[in-house]
C-alpha cells in the first residue's frame, strides 16, 4: 500500500515539474537579477541621458552658430561684391549698380551704402540714408583702420531708430587708391528668426549677444530680452562675464542660478564678429521627461518580466521553435550574403531533415545563380561606362572619373586641367558624307585621343555627339595649352577631308580650363569654364585652342551676382 502512495506522489511530482514549471523557475531565477540590474543601470542611462541632452544642445547650439556664419558670410560676401564695384567705377555707374545689385534672396540685409572716407553716405538703396553722417560709429573707423570687414554691436538706425546692426568693408582693401567704404544695414529680426529651433523648449534659454554683452537676438518667444544687457537677463546674469570674456570659440560650463536651479550653458562665437549665442539648459526641467522615461521603463519591465513568465509556461514548444530558429538564422545569414549557409541536419530532428535537405538544395542552387548575376553586372557596369563608337569613355564615365580626380586634387592641393574638344562643322560633315563615314570619322577622333591621353596620363571620353574631353591631373594651365595644340594638331594632321570646311580637313576647337580645386569649387565649375572656353575657340575661327582662366571666371560669376 506505501508504495502505491509512493509511486502515485512521484508521478503528481513529475508532472508538478514538468518542462514547463521547469523552465518557469528557470525564468524566474533568470529575471530576478535582470530587475535588480535593470534599477541600477536605469540611473546609469538617466546619466547618460542628461549628459546626452547637453550635447545635444550644444551641438544644436553650434548648428545655430554655424548658420548665423552663413548669414555673416553672405554679407560679407556681399559687401565685397559691391566694393569690387565701387573700385572698378566712378560714383555714379557704382551707385547704379548697387541699387540694381541688392538680392532678394537675402532679406537680412536691410540696405546698402557707399559711404565717403569721412563718414558721409554718398549713395544707398534707400534714398533716405544719402547724406546722412556715419563717421562718429565705431565700426566705421575700425574698418578704416584694419581695412578689414567689420561687424557692428547692437545700435539704432539714424533715420528710423530701430534696432540694428551695420557691417562695413572698405574699397581701399582691393583697390588702395579709393578710400570710399561699403556698409550694408543688418535687419537683426532675420537673426532672431534664424533660431527658431532652439525656441519652444522647455528649460532652454537661448540668446544672441554682442561683444558688450547686449542681447542682440532670440527665439520668438523670448524675443523680450532683445535690447537688454546679458546682465539684467533673469538666471544668466551670473555668468555673463565668464561667457563674454571667454576667448575660446566654444566652450560650456555649469553654475547654479539665483533661483537655486542647476544651469548648464553652452556658447559658440560667431566667426568674423565679436557676437556669440548662449544656450542655458535648466537641468531640473530638462531631466523631468527623462525622469517619466524611467518611470516608464519600470512598468515596460514589469510586464516584460509577466511575459517572460508566461513564455516559460509554454518553453516546451522550444522542441519546435529551436529547429524553427535554426534554419531562420541560416536563412538570415544566406540572405546577408552568406553564401556558404548551410543548415546541419545532425541537429535537427528527424522531422525537419526532409525541409533542411531542401533548403540546402535551394540555397546551392541561388549562390551558383548569385555568382552569374554578379558576374554578369560587373561586365554590364564597365560596359555602361564606355562608348561603343570611340572606344573611349562615355560621359556617365567621364564624370565618374572626374569626380574622383576632383577629390584626390583637392586632398593633395595639386591643379586639375580640363580640355573641351568639339570637330569643327561636323553636321556639314555628316550632310556631305553621310553618317557612316561620321561614325568612322568620330572613330579615328577617339583613337587618336586614347593616344594622346596616354602619353600625357590624362583620361579620355566623348562627352556627347561630336564634343569630347581629355582630363589632365596635376597639369597646370601652360601644359595644358601646350597639349590642347597638340590635340589640335594631331587632327589636323590625320587629314580627313571635309569639303565644306575653310580648311578643307576635320579639324576641332578645344577650350581649355584650370584650377586648384577648393570647397568652394565643384566640378561643374570646371567643366563650365572649359565650355566658355570651347565657345571663345568657336568665335575666333574655330581650329584653334582658347584658355578660360578659371579664377577670372568665379570673379567674373561674382560680379553677376553683383549686377
Amino acid at each position: 500500500m506505501s508504495g502505491v502512495t509512493f509511486n502515485r506522489n512521484r508521478v503528481k511530482l513529475k508532472k508538478l515539474l514538468g518542462i514547463r514549471a521547469r523552465l518557469a523557475l528557470l525564468a524566474v531565477i533568470l529575471v530576478a537579477p535582470l530587475m535588480l540590474e535593470r534599477a541600477r543601470s536605469l540611473e546609469d542611462t538617466r546619466a547618460k541621458q542628461i549628459a546626452a541632452a547637453s550635447e545635444e544642445f550644444a551641438n544644436i547650439t553650434q548648428h545655430s552658430a554655424d548658420t548665423q556664419r552663413e548669414v555673416i558670410s553672405s554679407v560679407e560676401t556681399m559687401l565685397k561684391s559691391a566694393a569690387y564695384i565701387r573700385a572698378s567705377g566712378g560714383i555714379a555707374r557704382s551707385c547704379e549698380i548697387l541699387r540694381a545689385s541688392l538680392p532678394t534672396n537675402l532679406p537680412w540685409i536691410r540696405s546698402i551704402m557707399f559711404v565717403s572716407k569721412d563718414g558721409l553716405v554718398q549713395c544707398s538703396t534707400l534714398n533716405m540714408q544719402v547724406g546722412l553722417s556715419l563717421g562718429d560709429r565705431e565700426y566705421f573707423k575700425k574698418t578704416q583702420a584694419t581695412r578689414d570687414f567689420v561687424f557692428s554691436d547692437y545700435l539704432f538706425g539714424k533715420t528710423n531708430g530701430r534696432p540694428m546692426m551695420l557691417a562695413a568693408y572698405p574699397v581701399a582693401a582691393i583697390n588702395p587708391e579709393e578710400d570710399a567704404v561699403v556698409v550694408a544695414g543688418i535687419n537683426i529680426d532675420w537673426l532672431s528668426k534664424i533660431m527658431t529651433n532652439l525656441g519652444g523648449r522647455p528649460g532652454i534659454s537661448s540668446l544672441l549677444v554682442d561683444s558688450t554683452g547686449v542681447v542682440i537676438a532670440a527665439p520668438s518667444d523670448q524675443s523680450s530680452m532683445i535690447g537688454r544687457p546679458l546682465d539684467n537677463v533673469p538666471l544668466l546674469a551670473a555668468i555673463a562675464e565668464k561667457a563674454l570674456g571667454s576667448d575660446a570659440p566654444t566652450g560650456s560650463l555649469s553654475f547654479t542660478a539665483s533661483d537655486g536651479s542647476k544651469r548648464t550653458i553652452s556658447f559658440a562665437r560667431i566667426p568674423g564678429t565679436q557676437s556669440r549665442l548662449i544656450v542655458s539648459i535648466d537641468e531640473a526641467r530638462v531631466t523631468a521627461a527623462i525622469n517619466r522615461e524611467i518611470r516608464t521603463a519600470y512598468l515596460q519591465l514589469g510586464f516584460v518580466c509577466l511575459f517572460v513568465l508566461l513564455g516559460a509556461l509554454v518553453g516546451a514548444e522550444k522542441l519546435i521553435i529551436g529547429p524553427i530558429e535554426l534554419m531562420t538564422g541560416m536563412a538570415r545569414r544566406f540572405g546577408e550574403g552568406d553564401w556558404s549557409a548551410r543548415v546541419a541536419r545532425s541537429r535537427l530532428p528527424s522531422e525537419f531533415v526532409p525541409l533542411a535537405r531542401a533548403f540546402n538544395a535551394m540555397a546551392a542552387q541561388l549562390s551558383q545563380r548569385e555568382r552569374e548575376l554578379v558576374a554578369t553586372n560587373d561586365r554590364l557596369t564597365v560596359m555602361a561606362s564606355i562608348d561603343m563608337l570611340s572606344g573611349l569613355a562615355n560621359r556617365r564615365g567621364f564624370q565618374s572619373r572626374l569626380d574622383f580626380e576632383w577629390m584626390k586634387a583637392q586632398q593633395y592641393d595639386s591643379e586639375l586641367s580640363l580640355l573641351m574638344i568639339d570637330v569643327d562643322h561636323f553636321k556639314l560633315y555628316n550632310d556631305t558624307y553621310g553618317h557612316p563615314e561620321g561614325d568612322a570619322c568620330l572613330s579615328r577622333l577617339g583613337e587618336t585621343l586614347a593616344v594622346i591621353a596616354a602619353d600625357t596620363v590624362g583620361f579620355a571620353g566623348r562627352y556627347g555627339g561630336e564634343e569630347f574631353c581629355l582630363l589632365l591631373p596635376n597639369t597646370e594651365t601652360a601644359r595644358a595649352l601646350e597639349i590642347g595644340e597638340m590635340v589640335r594638331a594631331a587632327v589636323q594632321v590625320l587629314g580627313l577631308p571635309h569639303a565644306t570646311s575653310s580648311h578643307q580637313t576635320v579639324t576641332v576647337s578645344v577650350g581649355v580650363a584650370c584650377t586648384r580645386p577648393n570647397d568652394s569649387q565643384s566640378s561643374g565649375d570646371l567643366i563650365e569654364a572649359a565650355d566658355a572656353a570651347l565657345y571663345a575657340a568657336k568665335h575666333r575661327g574655330r581650329n584653334a585652342v582658347v584658355e578660360h582662366g578659371f579664377v577670372r571666371m568665379v570673379d567674373e560669376a561674382g560680379m553677376a551676382l553683383a549686377g
